[in-house]
């Protein structure tokens, strides 16, 4: 047995000895059955993964591509949550090939539960890193047609305050208005409410000029107007 597949498995037994079957049934019916579960809430799973986790212990970062895809190809959600969140460990380490690791996650198993933690955590620490390689990344991932991909762009911005570059994000939000999708214009939204604490008058001129979506528009405003009543 390889390293790889020993580490794996140890993990996949300590899930299953803190898994719950009752857990995990609530938590597959709420995922609308898209996963399997081995039935832990967060701060269990958490706990559990806890000794993986510790520095000394970590794989070396020329193997994690590759661990991640093998914990990835696992069908319960717990083994993904736990990949993005040993790639966050790494986040120190990023050299710019790690984009083809920020976009497999993306593109694999994607849905919000992941796909808001990799955006936010894993794709925002990378464009902190490097700001040189926003621009065109963000381009591609627009110009995509992957739903993921796109609320990733909106999203990686998501905690950068003050470092937020307003001109990449509105011009990723304007190429994104024409969007139906439920998952895109909440993002659109939420970003702008997240902005709005750093520059209420921003958000609000921008809202104020552009045709977004009611769903956008309830989401970018409600703290910033629930302030001003």
């Amino acid at each position: 047995m390889n390293k790889q597949q020993e580490f794996i498995d140890t993990l996949s037994a300590e899930f299953k000895r803190h898994g719950n079957a009752s857990i995990a049934k609530e938590q597959k019916r709420y995922m609308k059955n898209h996963f399997a579960f081995f039935g832990m809430h967060a701060a269990t799973r958490r706990k559990a993964q806890q000794p993986f986790l510790v520095k000394q212990y970590l794989p070396a970062k020329q193997e994690l591509f590759s661990l991640v895809k093998a914990l990835f190809s696992k069908p319960e959600r717990d083994f993904h949550h736990f990949a993005q969140e040993l790639v966050f460990k790494y986040h120190k380490q990023f050299d710019k090939a790690d984009i083809e690791l920020i976009e497999y996650m993306v593109t694999h198993n994607s849905w919000w539960d992941s796909v808001d933690f990799i955006a936010s955590k894993i794709a925002g620490s990378y464009f902190m890193k490097f700001p040189e390689e926003r621009e065109a990344i963000v381009q591609k991932w627009l110009d995509s047609g992957n739903m993921w991909l796109q609320r990733t762009a909106l999203l990686f911005q998501l905690k950068y305050k003050k470092e937020l570059d307003t001109k990449l994000l509105a011009h990723t939000i304007k190429s994104l208005l024409d969007s139906k999708e439920f998952f895109i214009n909440k993002a659109i939204g939420w970003v702008l409410r997240e902005y709005g604490k750093t520059d209420p008058d921003w958000v609000m001129d921008f809202v104020a000029n552009h045709a977004l979506a009611p769903l956008s528009k309830r989401e970018a405003t409600r703290i910033i107007l629930t302030n001003c009543a």
